[in-house]
Protein backbone atom coordinates (compact mmCIF):
# COMPACT_ATOMS: atom_id res chain seq x y z
CA UNK A 1 0.00 0.00 0.00
CA UNK A 2 1.22 3.45 -0.63
CA UNK A 3 1.94 5.62 2.26
CA UNK A 4 1.39 9.12 1.91
CA UNK A 5 0.76 11.67 4.26
CA UNK A 6 -0.11 15.47 4.29
CA UNK A 7 2.33 18.43 5.10
CA UNK A 8 -0.47 20.10 7.32
CA UNK A 9 -3.80 20.30 8.30
CA UNK A 10 -5.33 22.99 5.68
CA UNK A 11 -7.78 25.32 6.98
CA UNK A 12 -9.91 24.65 3.97
CA UNK A 13 -10.32 21.04 5.70
CA UNK A 14 -11.75 22.16 8.72
CA UNK A 15 -13.89 24.78 7.09
CA UNK A 16 -15.39 22.43 4.32
CA UNK A 17 -16.50 19.90 7.37
CA UNK A 18 -17.53 22.74 9.63
CA UNK A 19 -20.21 23.61 6.73
CA UNK A 20 -20.79 19.91 6.84
CA UNK A 21 -22.13 19.63 9.77
CA UNK A 22 -24.37 22.57 9.54
CA UNK A 23 -26.93 19.73 8.91
CA UNK A 24 -26.12 18.44 11.93
CA UNK A 25 -26.47 22.08 13.39
CA UNK A 26 -30.51 21.52 11.75
CA UNK A 27 -30.66 17.68 12.72
CA UNK A 28 -30.12 18.96 16.58
CA UNK A 29 -32.08 22.12 16.34
CA UNK A 30 -35.08 19.84 14.58
CA UNK A 31 -35.14 17.34 16.56
CA UNK A 32 -35.17 19.44 19.99
CA UNK A 33 -37.07 22.62 19.47
CA UNK A 34 -40.20 20.58 20.06
CA UNK A 35 -39.13 19.90 23.54
CA UNK A 36 -40.57 24.08 24.41
CA UNK A 37 -43.95 23.57 22.72
CA UNK A 38 -44.78 20.12 24.10
CA UNK A 39 -47.22 21.43 26.75
CA UNK A 40 -48.38 24.49 24.92
CA UNK A 41 -49.28 21.88 21.72
CA UNK A 42 -51.22 19.31 23.89
CA UNK A 43 -53.01 22.15 24.94
CA UNK A 44 -53.75 23.80 21.99
CA UNK A 45 -54.81 20.39 20.44
CA UNK A 46 -56.49 18.86 23.32
CA UNK A 47 -54.08 15.84 22.61
CA UNK A 48 -53.83 13.17 24.96
CA UNK A 49 -49.92 11.07 26.58
CA UNK A 50 -50.14 8.74 23.59
CA UNK A 51 -50.86 11.33 21.16
CA UNK A 52 -48.56 13.79 22.55
CA UNK A 53 -46.03 11.50 22.32
CA UNK A 54 -46.60 10.54 18.95
CA UNK A 55 -46.50 14.11 17.68
CA UNK A 56 -43.13 14.63 19.79
CA UNK A 57 -41.71 11.70 18.00
CA UNK A 58 -43.30 11.57 14.51
CA UNK A 59 -40.14 13.42 12.96
CA UNK A 60 -38.26 10.73 13.87
CA UNK A 61 -39.95 7.73 11.95
CA UNK A 62 -39.14 10.55 8.81
CA UNK A 63 -35.74 10.46 10.13
CA UNK A 64 -35.83 7.12 9.44
CA UNK A 65 -37.03 7.07 5.99
CA UNK A 66 -34.38 10.04 5.06
CA UNK A 67 -31.40 8.46 6.37
CA UNK A 68 -32.45 5.03 4.16
CA UNK A 69 -32.62 6.59 1.14
CA UNK A 70 -29.84 9.14 1.54
CA UNK A 71 -27.07 6.40 1.13
CA UNK A 72 -28.41 5.42 -2.53
CA UNK A 73 -29.11 8.88 -3.64
CA UNK A 74 -25.64 9.92 -2.71
CA UNK A 75 -24.26 7.32 -4.28
CA UNK A 76 -26.01 8.29 -7.60
CA UNK A 77 -25.92 11.66 -7.48
CA UNK A 78 -23.45 12.76 -5.09
CA UNK A 79 -23.25 13.86 -1.52
CA UNK A 80 -23.62 18.18 -2.08
CA UNK A 81 -26.93 17.31 -4.04
CA UNK A 82 -28.26 15.71 -0.79
CA UNK A 83 -27.31 18.52 1.93
CA UNK A 84 -28.96 20.73 -0.57
CA UNK A 85 -32.49 18.54 -0.84
CA UNK A 86 -32.39 18.40 3.14
CA UNK A 87 -31.89 22.34 3.10
CA UNK A 88 -34.99 22.38 1.51
CA UNK A 89 -37.01 19.69 3.67
CA UNK A 90 -35.76 21.90 6.14
CA UNK A 91 -37.63 25.38 5.49
CA UNK A 92 -40.81 23.50 4.43
CA UNK A 93 -41.15 22.04 7.64
CA UNK A 94 -40.02 25.06 9.53
CA UNK A 95 -42.94 27.23 8.24
CA UNK A 96 -45.25 24.19 7.59
CA UNK A 97 -44.91 23.64 11.10
CA UNK A 98 -45.37 27.22 12.44
CA UNK A 99 -48.89 27.15 10.49
CA UNK A 100 -50.23 24.28 11.35
CA UNK A 101 -54.12 24.59 11.60
CA UNK A 102 -54.15 20.80 13.58
CA UNK A 103 -52.37 17.89 14.45
CA UNK A 104 -52.30 15.94 11.19
CA UNK A 105 -51.02 18.33 9.10
CA UNK A 106 -48.64 19.87 12.47
CA UNK A 107 -47.06 15.51 11.81
CA UNK A 108 -47.23 15.73 8.38
CA UNK A 109 -44.56 18.83 8.52
CA UNK A 110 -42.47 17.24 11.32
CA UNK A 111 -42.10 14.16 9.07
CA UNK A 112 -40.68 16.08 6.55
CA UNK A 113 -38.10 17.68 8.46
CA UNK A 114 -37.54 14.29 9.84
CA UNK A 115 -36.83 12.68 6.17
CA UNK A 116 -33.99 16.27 5.98
CA UNK A 117 -32.69 15.10 9.86
CA UNK A 118 -32.46 11.35 8.74
CA UNK A 119 -30.35 13.01 5.44
CA UNK A 120 -28.46 14.71 7.32
CA UNK A 121 -27.45 12.27 9.63
CA UNK A 122 -26.23 10.14 7.13
CA UNK A 123 -24.69 12.65 4.47
CA UNK A 124 -22.89 14.52 7.16
CA UNK A 125 -20.88 12.18 8.56
CA UNK A 126 -19.99 10.28 5.60
CA UNK A 127 -18.83 13.26 3.93
CA UNK A 128 -16.66 14.82 6.63
CA UNK A 129 -14.84 11.12 7.10
CA UNK A 130 -14.15 11.60 3.06
CA UNK A 131 -12.58 14.43 2.91
CA UNK A 132 -10.62 14.69 6.50
CA UNK A 133 -6.98 13.14 6.64
CA UNK A 134 -6.69 10.07 8.84
CA UNK A 135 -4.51 11.58 11.54
CA UNK A 136 -7.20 14.23 12.19
CA UNK A 137 -10.59 11.61 10.86
CA UNK A 138 -11.94 11.66 14.68
CA UNK A 139 -11.87 15.65 15.34
CA UNK A 140 -13.45 16.75 12.24
CA UNK A 141 -15.62 13.49 12.52
CA UNK A 142 -16.94 14.72 16.01
CA UNK A 143 -17.87 18.24 14.17
CA UNK A 144 -21.38 16.72 13.70
CA UNK A 145 -21.57 15.91 16.91
CA UNK A 146 -20.67 19.33 18.30
CA UNK A 147 -23.19 20.92 15.56
CA UNK A 148 -25.90 18.67 16.65
CA UNK A 149 -25.70 19.53 20.37
CA UNK A 150 -25.45 23.40 19.17
CA UNK A 151 -28.29 23.14 17.78
CA UNK A 152 -30.11 21.45 20.45
CA UNK A 153 -29.13 24.16 22.55
CA UNK A 154 -30.07 26.50 19.82
CA UNK A 155 -33.12 25.46 19.57
CA UNK A 156 -33.55 25.75 23.54
CA UNK A 157 -32.12 28.87 23.78
CA UNK A 158 -34.73 30.10 21.32
CA UNK A 159 -37.39 28.22 22.73
CA UNK A 160 -36.85 29.98 26.61
CA UNK A 161 -36.01 33.33 25.12
CA UNK A 162 -39.36 33.57 23.11
CA UNK A 163 -41.69 32.14 25.71
CA UNK A 164 -39.93 34.70 28.04
CA UNK A 165 -41.02 37.80 25.61
CA UNK A 166 -44.27 36.62 25.27
CA UNK A 167 -45.20 35.20 28.74
CA UNK A 168 -45.23 31.23 27.74
CA UNK A 169 -45.36 28.91 24.76
CA UNK A 170 -49.22 29.30 24.31
CA UNK A 171 -48.88 33.11 24.62
CA UNK A 172 -49.47 35.42 21.36
CA UNK A 173 -45.89 36.68 20.56
CA UNK A 174 -45.80 38.27 17.49
CA UNK A 175 -48.23 38.88 14.29
CA UNK A 176 -51.33 37.30 16.39
CA UNK A 177 -49.54 33.78 16.36
CA UNK A 178 -48.56 32.75 19.86
CA UNK A 179 -44.75 31.36 20.96
CA UNK A 180 -44.40 28.07 20.21
CA UNK A 181 -45.01 28.67 15.94
CA UNK A 182 -42.49 30.83 16.10
CA UNK A 183 -39.88 28.42 17.76
CA UNK A 184 -40.47 26.12 14.65
CA UNK A 185 -40.50 29.31 12.10
CA UNK A 186 -37.32 30.46 13.81
CA UNK A 187 -35.47 27.23 11.73
CA UNK A 188 -35.71 28.84 8.70
CA UNK A 189 -32.97 30.55 9.32
CA UNK A 190 -30.32 28.14 9.48
CA UNK A 191 -31.88 26.28 6.53
CA UNK A 192 -30.93 28.85 4.41
CA UNK A 193 -27.79 29.73 5.10
CA UNK A 194 -27.05 25.72 5.25
CA UNK A 195 -28.77 25.40 1.56
CA UNK A 196 -26.16 28.34 0.70
CA UNK A 197 -23.21 26.99 1.95
CA UNK A 198 -23.70 23.30 0.40
CA UNK A 199 -23.84 24.85 -2.97
CA UNK A 200 -19.78 26.04 -2.08
CA UNK A 201 -18.75 22.98 -0.90
CA UNK A 202 -16.55 20.39 -3.38
CA UNK A 203 -17.78 17.15 -3.73
CA UNK A 204 -16.23 14.24 -1.87
CA UNK A 205 -13.06 12.96 -3.26
CA UNK A 206 -14.25 9.37 -3.22
CA UNK A 207 -17.33 10.31 -4.86
CA UNK A 208 -15.46 11.50 -7.74
CA UNK A 209 -13.43 8.65 -8.14
CA UNK A 210 -16.32 6.11 -7.72
CA UNK A 211 -17.74 8.16 -11.19
CA UNK A 212 -14.04 8.58 -13.28
CA UNK A 213 -13.44 11.83 -12.58
CA UNK A 214 -10.03 11.59 -11.61
CA UNK A 215 -8.64 15.59 -11.77
CA UNK A 216 -11.74 17.11 -9.80
CA UNK A 217 -10.44 13.84 -7.37
CA UNK A 218 -6.95 15.17 -7.39
CA UNK A 219 -7.55 19.46 -7.01
CA UNK A 220 -9.65 18.50 -3.91
CA UNK A 221 -7.50 16.04 -2.24
CA UNK A 222 -4.57 18.89 -2.75
CA UNK A 223 -6.80 21.80 -2.66
CA UNK A 224 -8.60 20.75 1.02
CA UNK A 225 -6.91 17.78 2.57
CA UNK A 226 -3.31 18.89 1.74
CA UNK A 227 -2.75 15.32 0.49
CA UNK A 228 0.99 14.54 -0.87
CA UNK A 229 1.12 11.52 -2.94
CA UNK A 230 -2.30 12.25 -4.35
CA UNK A 231 -1.71 9.62 -7.57
CA UNK A 232 -1.15 7.14 -4.95
CA UNK A 233 -4.28 7.87 -2.59
CA UNK A 234 -6.53 7.91 -5.98
CA UNK A 235 -5.19 4.14 -6.67
CA UNK A 236 -6.30 2.91 -3.27
CA UNK A 237 -9.54 5.08 -3.37
CA UNK A 238 -10.06 3.29 -6.80
CA UNK A 239 -8.70 -0.06 -5.66
CA UNK A 240 -10.86 0.35 -2.38
CA UNK A 241 -14.06 0.96 -4.12
CA UNK A 242 -14.04 -1.91 -7.02
CA UNK A 243 -15.27 0.37 -9.78
CA UNK A 244 -15.86 -2.28 -11.75
CA UNK A 245 -19.35 -1.88 -10.32
CA UNK A 246 -21.90 -0.12 -8.27
CA UNK A 247 -22.50 -0.09 -4.82
CA UNK A 248 -26.02 -1.43 -3.60
CA UNK A 249 -27.47 -2.76 -0.69
CA UNK A 250 -26.83 -6.14 -1.65
CA UNK A 251 -23.07 -5.37 -0.81
CA UNK A 252 -24.02 -5.41 2.84
CA UNK A 253 -25.65 -8.89 2.83
CA UNK A 254 -23.22 -11.82 4.84
CA UNK A 255 -22.98 -15.04 5.55
CA UNK A 256 -24.06 -14.55 9.39
CA UNK A 257 -27.77 -13.09 10.04
CA UNK A 258 -27.87 -11.73 6.88
CA UNK A 259 -25.43 -8.90 6.85
CA UNK A 260 -22.14 -8.17 6.93
CA UNK A 261 -20.90 -8.49 10.49
CA UNK A 262 -19.38 -4.93 10.53
CA UNK A 263 -22.88 -3.36 9.26
CA UNK A 264 -24.39 -5.72 12.44
CA UNK A 265 -21.97 -3.45 14.66
CA UNK A 266 -22.93 -0.53 13.22
CA UNK A 267 -26.85 -0.78 13.80
CA UNK A 268 -26.13 -2.03 17.23
CA UNK A 269 -24.34 1.21 18.48
CA UNK A 270 -26.82 3.03 16.61
CA UNK A 271 -29.51 1.45 18.89
CA UNK A 272 -26.97 1.55 21.89
CA UNK A 273 -26.68 5.37 21.51
CA UNK A 274 -30.85 5.72 21.71
CA UNK A 275 -31.85 2.88 23.69
CA UNK A 276 -29.89 4.58 26.68
CA UNK A 277 -32.40 7.26 26.64
CA UNK A 278 -30.65 10.27 25.60
CA UNK A 279 -33.46 11.79 23.62
CA UNK A 280 -35.79 11.77 26.39
CA UNK A 281 -33.79 14.54 28.14
CA UNK A 282 -33.24 16.59 24.97
CA UNK A 283 -37.26 15.64 24.30
CA UNK A 284 -39.01 15.93 27.49
CA UNK A 285 -36.66 18.00 29.89
CA UNK A 286 -38.87 21.18 30.11
CA UNK A 287 -41.72 18.90 30.96
CA UNK A 288 -39.96 16.70 33.37
CA UNK A 289 -38.54 19.42 35.38
CA UNK A 290 -41.73 21.06 35.49
CA UNK A 291 -43.30 17.65 36.50
CA UNK A 292 -40.41 17.97 39.92
CA UNK A 293 -41.31 21.32 40.68
CA UNK A 294 -39.65 23.57 38.40
CA UNK A 295 -42.23 26.67 36.82
CA UNK A 296 -42.25 26.68 33.15
CA UNK A 297 -39.14 29.28 33.44
CA UNK A 298 -36.95 27.27 35.45
CA UNK A 299 -37.50 24.33 33.72
CA UNK A 300 -36.52 25.40 30.38
CA UNK A 301 -33.59 27.43 32.02
CA UNK A 302 -33.04 23.95 32.89
CA UNK A 303 -33.08 22.46 29.72
CA UNK A 304 -30.17 25.42 28.21
CA UNK A 305 -27.87 24.42 31.14
CA UNK A 306 -28.12 20.94 30.06
CA UNK A 307 -27.63 21.37 26.56
CA UNK A 308 -24.30 23.52 27.47
CA UNK A 309 -22.75 20.76 29.57
CA UNK A 310 -23.39 18.69 25.97
CA UNK A 311 -21.69 21.15 24.54
CA UNK A 312 -18.75 21.53 26.51
CA UNK A 313 -18.53 17.79 26.84
CA UNK A 314 -18.74 17.12 22.97
CA UNK A 315 -16.05 19.72 23.40
CA UNK A 316 -13.27 17.22 25.21
CA UNK A 317 -14.56 13.96 23.10
CA UNK A 318 -13.27 16.24 20.39
CA UNK A 319 -10.00 16.93 22.43
CA UNK A 320 -9.91 13.69 23.09
CA UNK A 321 -10.66 11.26 20.26
CA UNK A 322 -8.01 11.10 18.06
CA UNK A 323 -5.76 10.37 21.40
CA UNK A 324 -7.45 8.06 23.06
CA UNK A 325 -9.20 6.29 21.10
CA UNK A 326 -12.95 5.41 20.15
CA UNK A 327 -12.99 2.35 22.13
CA UNK A 328 -11.82 3.63 25.47
CA UNK A 329 -14.36 6.85 25.59
CA UNK A 330 -17.16 4.70 24.54
CA UNK A 331 -16.46 2.42 27.54
CA UNK A 332 -15.77 4.88 30.02
CA UNK A 333 -19.36 6.66 29.24
CA UNK A 334 -21.22 3.00 29.10
CA UNK A 335 -20.33 3.04 32.97
CA UNK A 336 -21.15 6.72 33.44
CA UNK A 337 -24.50 6.53 32.31
CA UNK A 338 -25.29 2.94 33.76
CA UNK A 339 -24.36 4.83 37.12
CA UNK A 340 -25.85 7.71 36.25
CA UNK A 341 -29.57 6.80 35.45
CA UNK A 342 -29.40 3.89 37.84
CA UNK A 343 -29.21 6.67 40.40
CA UNK A 344 -32.47 8.32 38.70
CA UNK A 345 -34.03 5.38 38.48
CA UNK A 346 -33.89 5.19 42.31
CA UNK A 347 -34.56 9.29 42.95
CA UNK A 348 -37.56 9.04 41.28
CA UNK A 349 -38.62 6.07 43.40
CA UNK A 350 -39.23 8.08 46.27
CA UNK A 351 -41.69 10.42 43.85
CA UNK A 352 -45.49 10.66 44.71
CA UNK A 353 -48.14 12.05 42.77
CA UNK A 354 -50.63 14.81 44.33
CA UNK A 355 -53.40 16.41 42.09
CA UNK A 356 -51.97 14.36 38.75
CA UNK A 357 -48.64 15.62 39.27
CA UNK A 358 -45.43 14.64 39.95
CA UNK A 359 -44.06 15.36 43.14
CA UNK A 360 -39.87 14.90 43.74
CA UNK A 361 -39.04 15.77 47.51
CA UNK A 362 -35.54 17.01 48.56
CA UNK A 363 -33.00 15.99 48.77
CA UNK A 364 -33.80 13.72 45.49
CA UNK A 365 -35.27 16.39 43.51
CA UNK A 366 -31.73 17.70 43.64
CA UNK A 367 -30.21 13.98 43.43
CA UNK A 368 -31.98 13.50 40.36
CA UNK A 369 -31.02 17.33 38.69
CA UNK A 370 -26.84 16.38 39.26
CA UNK A 371 -27.78 12.53 37.90
CA UNK A 372 -29.49 13.69 34.46
CA UNK A 373 -26.42 16.47 33.98
CA UNK A 374 -23.63 14.03 35.11
CA UNK A 375 -25.55 11.45 32.14
CA UNK A 376 -25.29 14.47 29.74
CA UNK A 377 -21.72 14.64 30.41
CA UNK A 378 -21.49 10.82 30.19
CA UNK A 379 -23.27 10.57 26.46
CA UNK A 380 -21.67 14.22 25.35
CA UNK A 381 -18.01 13.14 25.87
CA UNK A 382 -18.20 9.86 24.44
CA UNK A 383 -21.28 8.21 22.97
CA UNK A 384 -23.10 11.08 21.14
CA UNK A 385 -19.59 12.28 19.33
CA UNK A 386 -17.94 9.06 19.30
CA UNK A 387 -20.66 6.66 17.71
CA UNK A 388 -21.09 9.23 14.56
CA UNK A 389 -17.43 9.66 14.31
CA UNK A 390 -17.42 5.55 13.63
CA UNK A 391 -20.07 5.12 11.84
CA UNK A 392 -18.76 7.57 9.28
CA UNK A 393 -15.17 6.15 9.22
CA UNK A 394 -15.83 1.93 9.95
CA UNK A 395 -17.16 0.65 6.97
CA UNK A 396 -15.13 0.30 3.43
CA UNK A 397 -14.88 2.64 0.98
CA UNK A 398 -17.35 0.69 -0.81
CA UNK A 399 -20.24 0.12 1.08
CA UNK A 400 -19.97 3.26 3.29
CA UNK A 401 -22.88 4.86 2.33
CA UNK A 402 -25.49 2.19 2.08
CA UNK A 403 -24.13 0.79 5.22
CA UNK A 404 -24.12 4.16 7.41
CA UNK A 405 -27.74 4.46 6.24
CA UNK A 406 -28.62 1.48 7.12
CA UNK A 407 -27.47 1.72 10.76
CA UNK A 408 -28.59 5.62 10.71
CA UNK A 409 -32.33 4.32 9.77
CA UNK A 410 -32.07 1.52 12.47
CA UNK A 411 -30.68 4.64 15.00
CA UNK A 412 -34.25 6.57 14.26
CA UNK A 413 -36.02 3.78 14.63
CA UNK A 414 -34.41 3.29 17.94
CA UNK A 415 -35.24 6.95 18.74
CA UNK A 416 -38.97 6.48 18.08
CA UNK A 417 -39.16 3.71 20.09
CA UNK A 418 -37.86 5.30 22.86
CA UNK A 419 -39.59 8.99 22.55
CA UNK A 420 -42.63 7.24 21.54
CA UNK A 421 -42.59 4.96 24.65
CA UNK A 422 -41.39 7.60 27.38
CA UNK A 423 -45.14 8.92 27.78
CA UNK A 424 -46.23 5.37 28.58
CA UNK A 425 -43.52 4.50 30.55
CA UNK A 426 -43.66 7.83 32.99
CA UNK A 427 -47.48 6.76 33.46
CA UNK A 428 -45.82 3.53 34.87
CA UNK A 429 -43.41 4.83 37.16
CA UNK A 430 -40.24 7.02 36.39
CA UNK A 431 -38.12 4.75 38.16
CA UNK A 432 -39.47 2.14 35.34
CA UNK A 433 -38.54 4.27 32.31
CA UNK A 434 -34.83 5.17 33.90
CA UNK A 435 -34.49 1.60 34.92
CA UNK A 436 -35.00 0.50 31.14
CA UNK A 437 -32.54 2.99 30.14
CA UNK A 438 -29.82 2.17 32.67
CA UNK A 439 -30.09 -1.81 31.82
CA UNK A 440 -29.52 -0.70 28.56
CA UNK A 441 -26.62 1.57 28.99
CA UNK A 442 -24.63 -1.49 30.97
CA UNK A 443 -25.38 -3.92 28.11
CA UNK A 444 -23.80 -0.92 25.82
CA UNK A 445 -20.42 -2.10 28.11
CA UNK A 446 -20.25 -5.01 27.19
CA UNK A 447 -21.26 -4.73 23.25
CA UNK A 448 -18.33 -2.28 22.70
CA UNK A 449 -15.72 -4.98 24.84
CA UNK A 450 -16.64 -8.15 22.96
CA UNK A 451 -17.43 -6.53 19.12
CA UNK A 452 -16.13 -2.92 18.72
CA UNK A 453 -12.56 -2.30 17.15
CA UNK A 454 -10.60 0.80 17.22
CA UNK A 455 -10.34 2.54 14.28
CA UNK A 456 -8.37 5.49 15.58
CA UNK A 457 -5.51 6.53 12.80
CA UNK A 458 -6.29 4.01 10.44
CA UNK A 459 -7.06 5.02 6.66
CA UNK A 460 -10.63 4.71 5.24
CA UNK A 461 -8.96 2.41 2.74
CA UNK A 462 -7.93 -0.09 5.30
CA UNK A 463 -11.43 -0.65 6.61
CA UNK A 464 -12.71 -4.33 6.17
CA UNK A 465 -15.86 -5.99 5.95
CA UNK A 466 -15.47 -8.04 8.56
CA UNK A 467 -15.87 -6.93 12.48
CA UNK A 468 -13.44 -9.22 14.82
CA UNK A 469 -14.99 -10.70 17.99
CA UNK A 470 -12.75 -9.40 20.09
CA UNK A 471 -10.76 -6.38 19.02
CA UNK A 472 -7.00 -6.35 18.56
CA UNK A 473 -5.29 -5.29 21.90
Amino acid sequence: MTKSTARRTPRAVIGIAIAAALGGFLFGFDTSVINGAVDALAGEFSLGAALTGFAVSSALLGSAVGAWFAGSIANRRGRIPVMLVSSVLFLISAIGSGFAFGVVDLILWRVVGGIAVGAASVIGPAYIAEVSPAGIRGRLGSLQQLAIVTGIFAALLSNALLSAFSGGASDVLWAGLPAWRWMFMVEAIPAIIYGALALRLPESPRYLVLRNEDKKAARVLTEYTGEVDVVGRIGEIRRSLQSDRKESLKDLVGSRLGLKPIVWVGIFLSVFQQFVGINVIFYYSTTLWKSVGFDESSAMLTSVIGSVINILTTIVAILLVDRVGRRVLLLAGSALMAVSLGTMAVAFSFATTTGGEVVLPQPWSLIALIAANLFIVGFGATWGPVVWVLLGEMFPNRIRASALAVAAAAQWLANFFISTTFPAFSEISLTFAYGFYTVFAALSFFFVLWKVAETKGKELEDMDDEAPARPPR
